[in-house]
This record gives structure tokens, sequence and C-alpha cells, in this order.
């Protein structure tokens, strides 16, 4: 029975490990359909892997990591179409990267329910700011010392790089947190035409506002406001990674506001506005599941306490009143 029992754990952490390469593996391709060359260089503006990789290590834990190793492997593989000295460096920082920004957020009391506002803010400058910095850097490290890239784009290459690993995390991670972990869904069956009224307006202001003629992109905040207000994290994420997916393709295609500009110029809008759209989405519905949080507390403690004064309603007083004065007078 304990062999069994073992044989089993050890089995369920090799599917983890595997599904976890998969994910990987599968969002590195859908990422890679709109690569960009920078300097010779290939990146992208959003790199959903890291987003999943971190989202991975918070809820499955650490041990999930090889994963991510064998997933990178499999993506730099592909792209290259060979496995050299230089692709185990790009495999080590792409792995240490998530997982350094996972022990960061432990140290500091992350919770992956990102039900509060100090929550959504680490995310965001520990977890994907600070963390990406890793991969961005061992990657173009790499490019310069292999010769594939000018001293003179080293720079450049490396914010491109860390801007599409952190726009992953802002964008992907709080998807997979909420897929993932035990997050407490909104009842959406008492608001079912509501939810189906916010997926239609956010897939028709997306596309208007990503491909429309006129630069509208602030169109999609009301929508993300509204995902975020009424239906949390559950709903602000999805929003948020439609609304990033839309502007990543109509941005690497030049159409609609991105139209009439330079690659570097749409790298620059598409990095800001995803980074806007994240923060949105994000930080107002941690404040938003923080409040209700409050909320619930407080009507905790209001229940306990009319359960106190029920209990000492006047009847009970009295009637208890003589037997505590006996007692009183016995024991003196």
């Amino acid at each position: 029975m304990i062999h069994s029992e073992e044989y089993r754990r050890r089995a369920v952490a090799l599917l983890r490990i595997l599904a976890v390469a998969a994910a990987y593996f599968a969002a590195g391709g859908l990422g890679l359909l709109r690569q960009v060359t920078v300097h010779g260089a290939v990146v992208t503006p959003l790199w959903p892997p890291t987003g999943i990789a971190l989202g991975c290590l918070l809820i499955l834990g650490l041990r999930i990591w090889p994963g991510i190793a064998i997933g990178s492997l499999l993506v730099i593989a592909t792209l290259s179409g060979q496995v050299t000295p230089s692709t185990a460096a790009l495999v080590a920082g792409n792995t240490l990267a998530p997982v350094c920004a996972c022990l960061i957020l432990r140290k500091v009391g992350f919770r992956a329910e990102l039900d509060r506002l100090r929550d959504g803010v680490m995310l965001v400058f520990l977890g994907a700011l600070a963390g990406m910095a890793v991969s961005a850097t061992v990657g173009s490290a790499m490019l310069a010392v292999d010769g594939k890239l000018p001293a003179s784009g080293f720079w450049t290459v490396w914010v491109a790089w860390w801007a599409g690993d952190a726009m992953g995390v802002l964008v992907v991670t709080p998807l997979v947190l909420v897929v993932l972990s035990k997050l407490r869904m909104p009842r959406v069956s008492d608001r079912w035409i509501e939810a189906s009224a916010l997926l239609i307006v956010a897939v028709a202001g997306s596309l208007l506002a990503t491909r429309g003629p006129l630069s509208m992109l602030y169109l999609v905040f009301p929508i993300l406001i509204w995902a975020a207000l009424r239906f949390q994290l559950a709903g602000s994420a999805p929003c948020a990674l439609l609304v990033s997916v839309l502007a990543v393709v109509a941005g690497t295609e030049q159409v609609g506001p991105f139209a009439g500009h330079g690659m570097l110029e749409v790298m620059i809008n598409l990095t800001v506005l995803n980074g806007a759209v994240a923060l949105t989405s994000l930080l107002l519905a941690a404040v938003v599941a923080e409040q209700q949080n409050v909320r619930r507390r407080i009507e905790r403690a209001c229940e306990e306490l009319a359960d106190v004064v029920d209990h000492l309603a006047p009847g009970r007083s009295a009637a208890a009143w003589p037997s505590r004065a006996r007692d009183e007078r016995e024991s003196r």
C-alpha cells in the first residue's frame, strides 16, 4: 500500500510536469505566430509561456520547474532547428525567470487568490517587471556572445525581450490563477444575460478599438472596468487577454491605429497599451475583491454580535441572574 501510494504521487508529479511542458510549448507556438525581428533577434510583443510558467509555479509548486525547462527547450529547438550550448543558457534563463519571480512573491506573502490590492501590486512589480529581467538579461547576453547581436542593439533587444515576457505575466498569469486556483467564481446563474452582453461588447469593442480606422484604443477601458466591477478577476482577466491578443495581431499587421508606424514604434505602443490594460484589469479586480472580503467580514462580525445580543437578552439575563448571584455568595 505504501509503495503504491508513492508510485501514485510520482505519477501525478510526472503528469503535472508533462502537462506544464505541453502548455508551455503550445503557448510558445501561439506567441511565435506574431514574432518580430529586432536587430536580428526574434522577440514577441506578448510572450504567453512566461505567464503560464509563473501561474503554474504559484499553484502547483516549484517541483514543476522541469516542465518549464522542457517546454522552453522544445520551443527554442523548434525555432532554431538545433540544440547548442547557447540553447542550454537560454533554457536556464527562461526557467530561472519565473522560478525567481515565484520565490520573491512567496517571500513577500503573495496570495494566488489576488483578493488584495497588495497582491496585484506585487504581481506587477515583483513578478512581472523585476522577475522577467532575468530572462531578458540572459537571452540578450547569449545573443551578444554568439555574435548574433551587435553591441549597439543590446539594450533595444533587452527592452523588447523584457517587455514581451513581462506582458506575458501581466496578461496570462491572472487567467492561469483563475483556472487553476480555488478562486471563488462569481455566480453567473442569475447574471448570464449580463455575462453574455459583456462577452459581445468585449469582442466588438476590442475589434473596433484595435482595427478601426480611427485611434480609439481608449474604448477598451470601460469594458475592463465593467468586467472587473461585476465579475472581478474571473471577468477582467479574460477580457484583458482578449484585448491584448487583438492588439498584438493588429500591431504586427500594422493596421488600424498602428498603421503608418515603424515596428519599433508599434512595439512601444503595444507595450504601453498591454501594460495599461493589465494594470487596469488586475488592480481594479483586486480592489473590488478586497472590498467584498471586508464587507463579508463585517457581515460575519454583525451576525456574531447579534448572536451575543440574543444570548444576553433580558429574559435570559434575568433568569440567569439568581443563580449567578448565588454562586458569587457561595464563593465568598
